[in-house]
């Protein structure tokens, strides 16, 4: 009697379960821009006073190093999932802004870099007889630049990896799945990031970039 009953409760443990956990690995790369932005801060002190100036940002995305992202996502459900994503941005500055404001070199080209922890929604096999799955994902984390600048009036070059401050991502994509293991996908991303940055000598260099991107990538689920 206890071994039929052990077995049955077996059962229903095992029918009420949730479907195993899946785990998804993205990679991508695309077409990365952002727009204009205010800088403001103060030069080093070898060169004295501040600064505020509009800036046109160009991120060449495929200049070396090329723009790039990764992301692992943990599905707990068919439609809700939780991961971790890095990005690499870039941002140039326009030479005659740049000229402008004071600067013989202002780029983040090293990096951008966004991390960020995700929350993922999923819609597997809405569209097309069940072919495309579209997605939603938001995160929020930290930008990691690499900060690369140097004042027209002189002053020690600032050429450095820094946590300069808050970043959040929004994205919005489709996937094609060719099997249970491999896809590929299509997405646009929005990112926003405060950077608040320090500068060799004494200085500082302070403004909200907003990144727009175009990427496409392919998937692996295990």
């Amino acid at each position: 009697m206890f071994k039929r009953f052990k077995y049955a409760l077996a059962a229903l443990v095992l029918t009420a379960a949730p479907a195993a956990a899946e785990i998804e690995i993205n990679a991508y790369t695309g077409y990365q821009t952002a727009p204009h932005s205010r800088i403001k801060g103060d030069y080093p002190d070898a060169v004295g006073g501040s600064y505020s100036a509009l800036i046109g940002w160009d991120g060449k995305s495929w200049s070396m190093p090329p723009y790039y992202g990764v992301r692992a996502t943990w599905w707990r459900t068919e439609t809700l999932g939780f991961g971790i994503e890095f990005s690499h941005n870039k941002i140039y500055a326009d030479h005659g802004d740049m000229a402008a404001a004071g600067f013989d070199t202002l780029e983040m080209t090293d990096g951008l870099n966004i991390l960020t922890v995700n929350v993922s929604r999923r819609w597997p096999g809405m569209w097309m007889d069940g072919a495309l799955t579209p997605y939603l994902s938001a995160g929020i984390g930290m930008a990691i630049p690499h900060v690369e600048t140097t004042a027209t009036a002189g002053g020690p070059e600032t050429f450095d990896y820094q946590v300069t401050g808050p970043a959040a991502r929004a994205t919005a994509g489709v996937s094609y799945a060719f099997n249970d293991r491999w896809s590929v996908f299509g997405e646009y991303q929005f990112v926003w990031t405060d950077i608040d940055a320090d500068l060799d000598g004494g200085g500082s260099l302070k403004t909200t970039v907003y990144n727009n991107a175009i990427n496409f990538g392919v998937g692996f689920k295990f």
